[in-house]
């Protein structure tokens, strides 16, 4: 794995050194979270803290998806910094299209009381019409933009059924989603799915308020 995890394998025997690097390499790289039955590194808080220790080392942080399964994500002072590089943004046609996708498939059924309110994980996908209807794009840029989040694993495509229009859903990466970061999301989302609703109006005082507390510490 490279000198930079020495430090952390150091105290370990071989065994429990494949432990950590076999669990390291499954939550950075599987597309959804790894249930911790497979990973001594999962299961056992000593070797949990270890591997807990080689993410910090790239700037990500151990995450737990549902209750026995986890995934690796980045911390949220690291993914504030890289949201502020241009260069770590999509385009923001892909961006109105994700918004789209979210707005459709979780914001709307998480009101209607058909979603957990901590569930990214939707039942109800978007159909291509629907999104064709809510955006002004020509068809090719908005099946380019779905293509691409597609392949950034942002959104998830499910194929029709005998009753199923099918759609799209978000991707294996909101798995990676922080606890905060899931919070500042489902704010996001409703502003943008209901502007003037109290709720609303609720977050933006809110957030009105930290900026207020931030500037008297400054």
């Amino acid at each position: 794995m490279g000198d930079m995890f020495e430090p952390v394998l150091r105290p370990y025997d071989e065994r429990r050194r494949a432990e950590l690097v076999a669990a390291y390499m499954a939550v950075e790289h599987a597309a959804e979270p790894v249930s911790e039955v497979r990973f001594a590194a999962l299961r056992e808080p000593p070797l949990r803290r270890a591997l807990e220790e080689m993410l910090a080392l790239g700037g990500r942080t151990l995450i737990r998806s549902e209750q026995t399964r986890w995934t690796s994500g980045y911390r949220d002072d690291v993914a504030a910094e890289l949201a502020a590089d241009p260069e770590c943004v999509p385009p923001v046609r892909e961006r109105a299209v994700l918004a789209l996708v979210l707005i459709h498939s979780v914001a709307i059924p998480r009101a209607a009381g058909l979603l957990e309110d901590d569930s990214w994980l939707s039942p109800h996908p978007t159909p291509l019409d629907e999104l064709r209807r809510r955006t002004q794009l020509p068809v090719g840029e908005l099946e380019a933009s779905l293509r691409r989040l597609r392949l950034a694993g942002l959104v998830s495509q499910v194929k029709a059924g005998a009753d199923d229009a099918g759609g799209f859903v978000p991707g294996p990466q909101f798995h990676r989603l922080t606890g905060a970061a899931r919070r500042r999301l489902q704010e996001e989302l409703i502003l943008a799915a209901g502007p003037d609703s109290p709720l609303a109006a609720a977050i933006r005082a809110r957030r009105r308020g930290r900026e207020r507390e931030q500037g008297e510490h400054t």
